[in-house]
């Protein structure tokens, strides 16, 4: 008995403990299908005065086990501001015992600047909770030496009274926009808030985020509209939140309503899995005098190194956007109409 209660605590501690040690938030592959969860600073930057996305992650789906993310967002347009306010929901589902995180987040923006650049600025603030499910873990006593784990066998182990913990949890980020250059960054959990399911505290690390692109017109000298041009834009985006990190380098070919992305990937380090990601966009139109866009994206990692792919089939990514211009507020002009924006890059 005393035995079976060592091994659970020692599950238990482990379980608490892997965010702090080991594990790190969910990174989207499509990262500018989701501009707030990348950087709360992207917050109201779009074309029109009402946004609505959503991105869905299914990593390693051949995988035993369940790893999905996804998250949803709402932001408003302040012309004036040249930013604006948002609403963000996202939700973590991790590992045979459902390791569930809902977070939900308030995103306020703000901008300064010229026609020559724009300086962005986003405040993220909002309450995470975290739940476990107990039953769902197997310990020594529930396997047998001969058939292994038979579903249903009784345990002497006990569970913890607490399968649930809340909290509050911030936020921030800085965008700069200027010529055909766009550099951002961001700090999540900025607070270090306490995620243990006990009373031995366990500090949700903060997230590092980083990310440069570069927009190259591959019709400069052609008197065309933009909507029109094509254009190669190369990215960088850098994550770190403890000694994890992950870097990713690639470009998207942007042309009309299509755009189509090449990325490379290493998560961890040297020793870290490697992978390639093929992403693929449409942008539909459904009201030009309106302002009513649609966006549907699609993508899939393909692990090389590190992670077998033949065991986990890669990783999968579906996302929607819209967009849409509010009639009470027509004749609104945007404070930086005449700028090069953020949303240029994407």
């Amino acid at each position: 008995m005393r035995d079976f209660k060592k091994l659970f605590l020692l599950v238990f501690m482990l379980v608490a403990a892997s965010r702090s040690g080991f594990a790190q938030d969910h990174m989207y592959s499509q990262f500018f299908n989701s501009p707030v969860y990348l950087n709360p600073a992207l917050n109201g930057q779009f074309e029109g005065d009402l946004r609505m996305n959503f991105i869905y992650r299914n990593q390693w789906t051949g995988s035993p086990g369940n790893l999905t993310y996804y998250t949803a967002s709402i932001d408003l347009k302040i012309p004036q501001f040249g930013g604006g306010v948002g609403l963000m929901f996202t939700r973590a589902s991790e590992g045979t015992a459902y390791l569930n995180t809902n977070n939900i987040a308030g995103i306020y923006s703000y901008s300064v600047g010229s026609d020559n650049f724009i300086l962005s600025f986003g405040l993220q603030a909002g309450f995470t909770n975290r739940t476990v499910d107990w039953s769902k873990l197997v310990f020594s006593d529930q396997i047998d030496s001969r058939l292994g784990y038979i579903p249903g066998t009784p345990t002497s182990a006990e569970t913890p009274l607490f399968n649930n913990k809340y909290y509050f949890d911030s936020g921030l980020g800085v965008n700069l926009v200027t010529g055909n250059l766009m550099v951002g960054t961001s700090l999540q959990h900025i607070n270090q808030p306490n995620e243990s399911f006990t009373g031995a505290p366990v500090k949700v690390p903060v997230r590092y985020n980083a990310h440069v692109s570069y927009r190259l017109d591959l019709n400069p000298s052609d008197n065309m509209e933009e909507s029109e041009k094509s254009f190669v834009i190369p990215s960088v985006v850098f994550y770190k939140q403890t000694v994890f990190q992950s870097v990713s380098v690639g470009a998207q070919y942007k042309h009309k309503n299509i755009n189509f992305g090449l990325w490379y990937r290493n998560s961890g380090g040297i020793d870290g899995p490697n992978s390639v990601v093929l992403s693929l966009i449409f942008d539909l139109n459904i009201n030009r005098d309106t302002g009513e866009k649609v966006r549907l994206g699609v993508d899939h990692d393909m692990s090389f190194s590190g992670i077998n792919y033949s065991n986990t089939s890669g990783t999968t990514e579906g996302s929607l956007s819209y967009e849409t211009t509010l009639p009470s507020r027509s004749g609104n002009s945007d404070k930086f109409d005449n700028s090069r924006q953020c949303y240029h890059f994407y």
